[in-house]
């Protein structure tokens, strides 16, 4: 996926795909884990699907749940979710930041026959 040391910089339109791809993968994975949080808040607080989206998008932002809970399984579930989501956070800033932080040490530790 990524050039070698002894490889010259990727074009600008692989890199582009790259970053891309890369984009795609960590939007897949926020809105599969916005529809495990959603289902789990429908399923074990009976939220509406509207307040279970708020409450599971806050915490995957940061910002913790908006409806107060009242059963023991969802009490449970939030507090698994919420660290869930801090994981996942991680995972996708990685993902984003991959490619330029990939290209940036290339560009710097390229071999000094390889072209650029």
């Amino acid at each position: 996926m990524y050039e070698k040391r002894v490889e010259g910089l990727a074009s600008t339109r692989a890199f582009a795909r790259r970053v891309g791809r890369h984009t795609a993968i960590a939007a897949t994975l926020i809105a599969c884990s916005l529809a495990v949080g959603m289902s789990g808040y429908h399923a074990l607080e009976g939220l509406p699907w509207l307040d279970a989206f708020v409450n599971a998008s806050m915490l995957l932002g940061g910002m913790g749940p908006v409806d107060a809970l009242h059963t023991d399984a969802g009490k449970l579930f939030a507090g698994c979710y919420a660290l869930y989501c801090g994981l996942v956070v991680i995972v996708a800033a990685g993902l984003l930041l991959a490619p330029f932080v990939h290209r940036l040490l290339h560009h710097f530790h390229l071999d000094p026959g390889s072209a650029r």
